[in-house]
C-alpha cells in the first residue's frame, strides 16, 4: 500500500491518503493488500471488503453492488458504476457518508455473508 501511494502524485496521492484513514478508522480489523494493482482492504476472513483506485481526476472507492445500491440516494450527486463511487480531486470528500458505507460493508459480509462480488 505506501508503495502505490508513494507512486501517486499531487491530488491522487492526497485523496488516497484521506480514504486510507478512513478505511482504516472505519473498518480497523481489514488487512490492507493490493488486488489487481490496486489497494484493497480485506476482512479477516479473506473477503476483499473495498478497492480504492486512483485516476487523473478522481479517486474510486469501490464496494459490492449492494452496498452502492442501499446509498443510491445519498449518492446522487456522485458519478457512481456497478459498486464504484468516483470521487473528485477538486471536491471534499464525503467522510461520514462513506464511513457509513463502510461500516455497512462490513456488517453486510459479517452478518450476512454477501462475498466480494
Amino acid at each position: 500500500m505506501d508503495e502505490y501511494i508513494e507512486a501517486l502524485e499531487g491530488p491522487a496521492q492526497s485523496r488516497i491518503v484521506e480514504l486510507r484513514a478512513l478505511c482504516q478508522e472505519s473498518a480497523p480489523d481489514a488487512a490492507e493488500a493490493i488486488k489487481w494493482g490496486s489497494p484493497a482492504y480485506v476482512h479477516p476472513s479473506g473477503t476483499i471488503l473495498f478497492v480504492l483506485n486512483a485516476f487523473k481526476h478522481h479517486a474510486n472507492i469501490v464496494f459490492t453492488p449492494s452496498t452502492r445500491e442501499t446509498f443510491a440516494t445519498e449518492l446522487a450527486a456522485f458519478t457512481t458504476g456497478k459498486g464504484s463511487v468516483a470521487l473528485p480531486y477538486a471536491e471534499p470528500l464525503p467522510a461520514d457518508l462513506l464511513r457509513r458505507m463502510i461500516q455497512y460493508r462490513v456488517r453486510e459480509h459479517v452478518d450476512h455473508g454477501v462475498m466480494w462480488r
